[in-house]
This record gives structure tokens, sequence and C-alpha cells, in this order.
């Protein structure tokens, strides 16, 4: 039997799964007014420890250059040695910055460790076997971008072969590219050119999220997945279109709106940063932040109706703002509309078009 327990506190939101055999703990953790990072890395170290469980990946987003001084604040609250996170930059300004962490009790979470560096995690749930990588980096950031891209796909697949999986056992990928408007095109060009030597266009093509972002080592671009595989009946993974969307395959965008792993207990929905698009690939409402926040959100519940879930079964999300400026647009959206509030760190960085102000991606869990 398969529950779903949600607890919310200042600056906390909790989402624990239970299941047969093992416990899956969602822990989002956004700053209480002007609390700075080092009060809620020790935060984040005090749940770690009452959790008493393995740490499967660690988010942090919006932190600035200036906030590397944390970093020894911050895999110290993770538990020290190697801990598989995402350092991921902007400028902090008005303060919008937060973590996502996932965690199991009830089962090992295996490092995956590749020429001493660790790449990600591994765990099984009784139905299937688990691939999260996080935080990886181009092996030489001294060359140039696509390059760089380039080394980075060859990262993930060390960091799945280390996990005994394949690309094709991928459903969702990340990518923070840094100065993303200058070179998202040649990006683009490196992922389908790898897609295709790998066939993933023959199988399932993963959903994903690439916007702007920094990292601690000055590369191109930092990312992350998780793939998943089993050989137990019940369990699928399969595209999930948007209602009100064409495929991004269709302006050359190499990903699905969302994919969702189906197993015997429950269902997990990940849905792909998703913006004001619209049905022929256009930017929508151009210049106008609020209505690009409605236009967005009313595709992504159009997303979660199809797959009979809604705001409620959220249990992780990533709302990106152009400007800093426009993030109080969204708190006014959910209440004007009447969304419930969900585990969600808002954070400014440039999207993949100059002329989009707002997206969103979301996770979503229901039981059976």
């Amino acid at each position: 039997m398969t529950s779903i327990q949600k607890r919310v506190s200042a600056g906390l939101n909790v989402t624990t799964l239970s299941r047969d055999s093992v416990r899956e703990h969602f822990v989002t953790f956004v700053p209480q007014g002007q609390e700075g990072p080092e009060s809620l890395f020790a935060r984040v170290a005090e749940v770690v420890r009452r959790l008493d469980g393995g740490v499967i990946s660690v988010e942090a987003l919006g932190l600035s250059p200036a906030d590397r001084k944390s970093l020894g604040v911050f895999t110290a609250a993770l538990g020290g040695g190697n801990p598989p996170f995402a350092w991921i930059e902007n400028a902090r300004t008005n303060n919008l910055f937060g973590v996502h962490l996932w965690a199991i009790s009830g089962r090992t979470a295996q490092p995956l460790v590749v020429g001493g560096r660790r790449l990600g995690t591994a765990f099984e749930d009784g139905y299937a076997r688990y691939c999260r990588l996080v935080g990886l980096l181009p092996t030489n950031p001294t060359v140039g971008r696509p390059e760089q891209a380039q080394t980075m796909f060859q990262q993930m697949e060390a960091g799945l072969h280390s996990g005994g999986m394949a690309f094709s056992d991928v459903l969702r990928t990340w990518f923070y590219n840094d100065d993303i408007l200058r070179w998202y095109r040649e990006f683009n060009v490196v992922r389908t050119t790898f897609f295709q030597e790998q066939k993933v266009f023959e199988g399932l093509l993963p959903a994903s999220t690439g916007v702007a972002g920094r990292n601690a080592l000055g590369a191109a671009l930092l990312s992350g997945l998780i793939a998943v595989r089993s050989d137990e009946e019940g369990v699928r993974a399969f595209e999930v279109p948007s209602p009100l969307q064409s495929s991004a395959t269709t302006y050359g965008s190499s990903f699905s709106r969302a994919v969702e792993l189906e197993l015997p207990d429950l269902r997990r929905l990940y849905i792909s940063g998703t913006a004001s698009i619209d049905e022929h690939g256009k930017t929508v409402f151009l210049g106008d932040c609020e209505a690009q926040v409605r236009q967005t959100m009313e595709v992504v519940q159009a997303i979660l109706h199809s797959r009979e879930m809604d705001w409620g079964d959220v249990i992780r999300a990533v709302v990106y703002f152009k400007r800093a400026k426009d993030a109080p647009l969204f708190e006014k959206y959910r209440q004007e509309s009447g969304v419930p509030s969900f585990p969600a760190i808002t954070v400014e960085n440039d999207i993949c078009r100059d002329e989009l102000l707002f997206e969103i991606e979301v996770d979503a869990v229901a039981a059976k």
C-alpha cells in the first residue's frame, strides 16, 4: 500500500512516499524572508540528519558566485565526503534561491563514481532500478562550448554505464547553459546529433529543461538526468503530449513535453521546462510577463489534467523568471486562480529564447 504524506512549514516543504519496500522523501527549502544561504544550508543539514537515509540528489539553485564561500558549509550539510549535488548560479537577485533534496530510507543508495568523481546515485524500489545523475560538468572547460557539450554527453554515458544503464533508459534531463542565448542553437545541434547516434528518437525522447545557469567551474554547462530500468510487468515509461502545444521537435528542440513512468503502485510525471509557446511553436504575449505566466500555467495544468493529476500532486517544481522583479506574478497568479501552494523554488534565469520571460518545470506523483 502506497501513501503520500505532506508537511509544510515556514521555508520547508516535505513530501514522503511511503511504499512497501522504500520511503522516498522530496524536500524543498526556500529562504525565510532574507535568510541567507548558510542558514538555509543549516536547515538542510538538520533534515538530512532526521531522515537518516540515503541522499539521492541535491540541487542548489539561484546561488550567486559570492556564495561559493559557503560551498563547504553546503557539502558538510550533506554529510561531507563526495555528496551528489548540483550548484547552479545566477545573481541571487531579491534573494531568489533554494534547495531541492531527494532522499530514501529503507533501501541502500549506491554512489555512482567514475574516475574518482561521484556523478550520481542509484537505488531500487522493488519494481525498478533508478539512476539519478546530478551536477555533471565537462571534463575540459577550456575547449569550445559545443565541444564541452559533447564531453557532457560522454559523462552522461559513463555515469549511466556505472549504474548498469544506457541512454535509452533516460526519462528526464536538465541542462543549465552558461550564457544560453549565445549558443543554444549550437547546443541543440550537439544534442540532436548525439540522440541520433544513440537512436534515442527510435525510443523514448526524454523530458527536459534547458535554461541559463552558471557553475562554479566556469564551464559552458552543467547537467543531470533521471533514468529507470525494469523487467517487471506493470512498469512502463511513455511520452505524454501537451494538449495545448505541438511537439518541441517541430522547431528543432529534442525533448518531450512530458514523460510518465507507470509503476504497479504509483505514477510519476515529469513535465519539461514549459514556457509561453503556442501550438505552432511561437512565443506568445511578447513583453507581457503576467500573460506569459498565465499561458504557461494553463499549458502545464492541461498536461496534469490529461494524466488525471492536478497541482496538489506536484512534489517538486522550479519557477524561472528572466527578471527577478517579475517573481511576485507567480504568487499573484496562484492566488487569483485558486492553485494550491506546492513545493517550488523561484529563481532568476535567462530562458532559451530572449523573449521568454517565464518558465516552470514540474514533477508530480499519484498513488494508484
